[in-house]
């Protein structure tokens, strides 16, 4: 989702040489796993990716933070020295509570998790390979995750 980035240009491809499906910390989401059974099943695409990516605003806050700031207001949060606070006027909602906003603790374990996640999907056929990587937005270089992607390896 961070538009800093473009997986195209970090990954060397051209237009229609890949399915790019983004969100908020690439993070395999259950509408991500649809998208990637859509690609496959559909498409026939043969191999997948999971990028994660340095300095992701996903690390910043926790689900508990995300869930107090909805429950004050639904207006833009502010971001200060101790991280983000509320600057809406109410109302807020207490759906934020029934959602996973998937934040990023530790960003290889992430990647880590999500591979496992897609591999062991009753969906996800056990021939596609499935690779982790993090995206370093320092240097422009593609890193591998090796614990993710043999977590992801073919059968």
């Amino acid at each position: 989702m961070d538009a800093r980035l473009d997986p195209a240009k970090y990954a060397g491809l051209s237009e229609g040489d890949a399915h790019v499906i983004r969100n908020a910390g690439g993070r395999a989401s259950d509408d991500a796993i649809r998208s990637l059974v859509i690609s496959y099943k559909l498409l026939g695409t043969a191999e997948w990716f999971v990028v994660h990516h340095t300095n992701c605003g996903m690390e910043f806050f926790t689900d508990d933070v995300m869930r107090g700031l909805l429950a004050s207001s639904l207006e833009t949060a502010a971001l200060g020295d101790q991280g983000f606070y509320d600057v809406g006027d109410g109302p807020g909602s207490t759906e934020a509570s029934y959602i996973d906003w998937l934040t990023i603790a530790d960003p290889q374990g992430s990647v880590v998790e999500d591979v496992t996640r897609i591999r062991n999907h009753a969906l996800v056929p056990g021939g596609i390979p499935i690779y982790g990587y993090i995206y370093d937005v320092a240097t422009g270089r593609l890193v591998e995750v090796t614990e993710a992607t043999a977590a992801g390896r073919a059968a």
